[in-house]
């Protein structure tokens, strides 16, 4: 019996790196030039196994504690952002520190810290336990109580209201978090929201970028890692959007029998997943079935951010661009 197999692969536009994630793992490997190996990252630089896997290659050793590590030796904070007491920490231990921190990260502990001065307290949005969310609630020793999902509204008691005001982690859904919006505008009229959303631009990019996709494919693959939120939301997405859908981490783990009786595949990646997974995957797919690929329209972003002082290099090029800057773009057809 013959298997009929996908036909086309269409590639969301935009996907994979952000900004933010370009400039964190450019931090690692300028540093890695500038000072030798090793050099030690507080938790996983970005949440993707290919780049961690990479950069560890390269010399990068990652840790959860700074414990352990020598006094002078140069210490990059991931781009998910670390608490006050971690900053202390680190400073207390003698250790030379380059905050890969997403400035729209950093943006929200501004505003935290600046609120927080004015008397106010916070109500977050976030899930428990992300790196994100700890360091944006380690910015306070008290006064900030996690939101994670609408039941929770109900049950949080700041000690007052006149002065609350609403932060979110960056990489949320985009509808989730406007549903949990709305229900704390209701109990807390008075609270105080960002003059711009906390959700980043890439992120909501990528859900709108799978939003358009799912109209136009039978199934959607999300490259990234199971540890990345953005990644997780991009799946639940295409599946809230009655499109069957499935993350890999890679080219690996794909699976000959998600392709049968399906004639096109959306294909997306997270924004922690380099442009070189996505085309093994587009490889991979084509050794199942011969098919043509095309990106579709979307959003081309072009946002840099600076990096730390600290970190020129001799005549101020970059390292070497490796797979993981690569942003390959896909023939019309294979």
């Amino acid at each position: 019996m013959t298997v009929n197999l996908p036909k086309e692969v269409v590639l969301a536009q935009p996907r994979g790196f952000c900004a933010g994630v370009d400039r964190a793992i450019e931090i690692v490997e300028r540093a890695l030039v500038k000072f030798g190996a090793p050099i030690y990252v507080r938790h996983e630089i970005v949440h993707n196994t290919y780049v961690v896997n990479d950069l560890k290659a390269k010399g990068a050793i990652f840790v959860e504690e700074l414990e352990g590590i020598p006094k002078g030796s140069v210490v990059i904070f991931s781009a998910h952002g670390v608490s006050r007491a971690l900053q202390q920490e680190a400073v207390a231990r003698g250790l030379r520190v380059y905050d890969a921190t997403c400035p729209l990260v950093t943006k929200v502990h501004v505003e935290v810290a600046k609120l927080a001065r004015e008397g106010y307290e916070f109500i977050m949005i976030g899930h428990a336990g992300h790196p994100e969310v700890e360091g944006t609630m380690g910015q306070l020793h008290d006064g900030i109580y996690l939101v994670q999902e609408l039941a929770d509204v109900d049950k949080i008691t700041p000690r007052q209201t006149e002065k609350l005001a609403l932060v979110t982690q960056t990489t949320l859904s985009v509808d989730d978090a406007r549903e949990i919006t709305t229900a704390i505008r209701a109990r807390f009229p008075a609270v105080r929201e960002p003059k711009q959303q906390d959700i980043c631009y890439a992120t909501q990019n990528r859900q709108d970028a799978v939003k358009m996709l799912t109209r136009r494919v039978e199934m959607v693959i999300v490259v990234g890692s199971q540890t990345s939120s953005n990644s997780n939301r991009l799946l639940e997405l295409a599946q809230r959007m009655g499109t069957p859908a499935h993350m890999v981490d890679g080219a690996h783990e794909l699976q000959p029998q998600w392709f049968e009786g399906v004639n096109t595949v959306g294909l997306t990646a997270g924004a922690s997943a380099p442009e070189v997974l996505v085309q093994e995957v587009i490889a991979r797919i084509h050794e199942i079935s011969g098919v043509a690929v095309r990106t579709m329209d979307g959003v081309t972003e072009d946002m840099r951010f600076p990096l730390p002082k600290g970190l020129k290099l001799d005549g101020d090029e970059p390292p070497e661009r490796s797979a993981l800057h690569v942003r390959g773009q896909a023939s019309t057809t294979l």
